[in-house]
């Protein structure tokens, strides 16, 4: 009865137009009378000691980390870099945003902000160079959702927060299935780029080279810095967070001078308009959380799936569909507060590694992030490049088919995220 009551609430709440956040709260206030433990306090209570999590303050210093390195001219020199060395193969536009995404996804973790900035520089290029508009606006889509997968990443310390987990060992994890999702896109991308007649970039020299490296080098240094600081542990994420966003502003004013002492104001409101919006969610879906822990609506799913705890590869498969079915509603930050403390005591009744389950969690909701009706990132690109929305998807949808195939694939056989992860562990 509490499942239903939980189902029923939040869908009827989502469908009248309810804020998510506002949601899951009647959600706790439901399951609160149901279970005859209704108390606003007790509501108010969960969602301050729920927000009041040291982890969490990684996200603002992530978030504004983000926002410095595009206000600082950061975003820009890694996308020459890449353009340097990979500009001239055929279909090298493409090439080379994806190749910068992957950079880019190790400096911010956001991946609205990396796909905006990758059209705003890349789009009038591959127009020109004639590539078809709406297909290069979803390839530089389909490569800002990298973002959540190779860390740092804001999702992974959701994921963490919401389930108690390690967020280093999930940031280390995301290193190579974030790689494979953005080779997945390149090969997508040179398949379908065959039918654009455009002459590729010139060959640029190791002068050329070796000059946008030297630009970069400050930009290039930013994932050493907090990967290396996070794994040797120099740095907690959290203070690692912190270190980014004194770089970043380090980097833009000092170094390359691009940043502004009047740029500040807006960086830091920007930043926190994203920040109050996250920890909002936060709160409230972990003050859900403690009466979905009371309600043991994980023992409930437990039993409905219990067949399926003796095939995990079938399982992970029912959850991953069904997970990828709610991205296309909700976005990806209500999707794992949700989900994923019910989901994970059942994937570890099953025997799976919880680290690997997050990894492939955060990777299906990110895939989400470019699929409609809601698809927050196709949003941005349309709005960012003018294209309609409904041709961002249809461009969008050759990347979207490779990296559906790369979280099957990661799925099928796990040791693709399990060895690299012992390796670092």
């Amino acid at each position: 009865m509490t499942l239903v009551l939980f189902i029923v609430t939040l869908g009827v709440s989502l469908v009248i137009g309810v804020p998510v956040a506002f949601a899951l709260i009647i959600c706790a206030a439901a399951m609160g009378l149901q279970m005859d433990l209704f108390d606003p306090q007790v509501i108010s209570q969960r969602m301050v000691v729920g927000a009041n999590n040291f982890s969490l303050l990684a996200i603002p210093f992530f978030l504004l980390a983000g926002e410095l390195m595009n206000a600082g001219g950061m975003s820009r020199r890694i996308i020459g870099f890449a353009m340097a060395f990979v500009g001239h193969v055929r279909g090298g536009l493409g090439v080379v945003a994806i190749f910068a995404a992957i950079i880019l996804a190790s400096l911010s973790g956001s991946a609205a902000a990396d796909s905006a900035a990758l059209i705003a520089i890349m789009l009038p290029m591959m127009k020109q160079s004639g590539h078809d508009e709406a297909r290069s606006v979803g390839l530089m889509a389909s490569g800002g959702v990298i973002a959540p997968i190779i860390p740092p990443s804001i999702a992974y310390i959701i994921f963490a927060v919401a389930t108690n987990l390690s967020i280093t060992q999930l940031f280390m994890a995301g290193i190579v299935p974030g790689v494979m999702m953005g080779i997945g896109a390149i090969v997508a991308w040179l398949i379908v780029a065959r039918r654009d007649n455009v002459q590729p970039q010139p060959r640029q020299g190791w002068d050329v080279r070796l000059k946008e490296t030297r630009k970069a080098l400050w930009s290039l240094g930013m994932p050493v810095i907090i990967l290396g600081g996070i794994r040797f542990g120099v740095v907690t994420p959290t203070e690692a967070a912190v270190i980014a966003a004194m770089y970043a502003i380090f980097v833009g004013m000092v170094v390359h001078r691009e940043l502004k002492p009047s740029d500040l104001f807006g960086v830091f409101r920007d930043a926190a308009l994203t920040t109050a919006v996250v920890m909002m969610l936060a709160a409230a879906a972990l003050a859900t959380a403690w009466f979905i822990t009371i309600a043991d609506l994980s023992g409930i799913v437990l039993d409905l799936v219990g067949p399926l705890v003796d095939s995990p590869t079938l399982l992970l498969i029912v959850i991953m569909a069904l997970v990828l079915m709610i991205g296309t509603m909700l976005d990806m930050g209500p999707t794992i507060l949700i989900l994923a403390p019910v989901l994970l005591p059942v994937v570890e009744e099953a025997g799976i590694d919880p680290i690997y389950f997050g990894v492939l969690f955060v990777i299906n909701c990110a895939i989400g992030l470019v699929t409609p009706p809601v698809g927050i990132v196709l949003s941005v690109s349309a709005g960012v490049s003018g294209v309609p929305l409904h041709k961002v998807a249809k461009g969008a949808a050759p990347f979207l088919v490779a990296q559906i195939t790369v979280l099957i694939l990661l799925v099928l056989f796990p040791q693709l995220v399990l060895t690299p992860l012992n390796w670092l562990r």
